[in-house]
């Protein structure tokens, strides 16, 4: 049980935390070819994609002959797939074609939409008076990914792992911002959406954790889920009986 009350300081993952891919985009990129989608699909294909891709994440260093993104990718189209006649491995066969025009630069290319509500949970996170911090695995480019979102406002700290030298779930990237914040692993939570990454690494470093889970995609995971970030603020309000 994750100690709603005592907890002053809020760790958050920014990728299907903060901000997701731009489906839409997919969406266009994949109806340029024939292959009509909706953003929603994408989305669902997208979670289901999460626990396999936490798998192989929890092999470090990265083992796959492909690189992350890739899989990634291949991943979601993969189960856009299933169910829907004819495709049969055409989606996968796109891959090739589709990582150079969605990767981009820098991750704020793709991943640049503000997941729904997450202002509004943000603040009302803020009004309780938590501590709030952004840990990612990026590129360098998470503080201003989070600045061209509009959510920078709302964290008192951005930790990249390109910046500082350590991945999730690396405990160290952890120990890093508590130092940075000023806080302590007892008092912490964290929050994110991939088990290996975030919820291993977290408690490596003796914070709580919490795993995002928006489609009940990891039934059976030995930690608290969570369907999205206003859901978790409203556990916070409960647990303190305020709103």
């Amino acid at each position: 049980m994750i100690p709603f009350d005592r907890i002053d300081t809020l760790f958050l993952d920014i990728g299907n935390t903060l901000v997701s891919i731009d489906f839409g985009r997919v969406a266009a990129e994949l109806a340029a070819r024939g292959v009509p989608v909706t953003t929603e699909a994408l989305q669902r294909a997208e979670a289901a994609s999460r626990p396999d891709m936490s798998r192989r994440l929890a092999g470090q260093p990265w083992r796959d002959p492909e690189e992350p993104f890739v899989v990634y990718l291949r991943g979601i189209l993969a189960r856009l797939e299933q169910g829907r006649a004819g495709l049969d491995g055409r989606l996968r066969e796109l891959v090739p074609d589709l990582v150079p025009l969605l990767r981009g630069e820098r991750a704020s290319d793709l991943w640049r939409a503000v997941m729904p509500q997450v202002p509004e949970a943000l603040a009302r996170l803020r009004r309780l008076g938590l501590r709030l911090a952004a840990v990612s695995n990026s590129d360098g480019t998470a503080e201003q990914m989070l600045e061209e979102t509009g959510l920078r406002s709302f964290l008192d700290a951005v930790v990249d792992s390109a910046v500082v030298g350590y991945e999730k779930p690396d405990p160290r990237i952890f120990e890093y911002t508590l130092r940075l914040v000023g806080a302590v692993a007892e008092s912490t939570l964290h929050v994110g959406d991939l088990y290996d990454a975030d919820v291993v690494g977290a408690r490596q470093a003796g914070l709580h954790a919490v795993l995002l889970d928006p489609y009940d995609d990891w039934a059976g995971v030995d930690c608290p889920r969570a369907p999205d970030l206003l859901a978790l603020a409203g556990s916070f309000e409960g647990a303190r009986g305020s709103r």
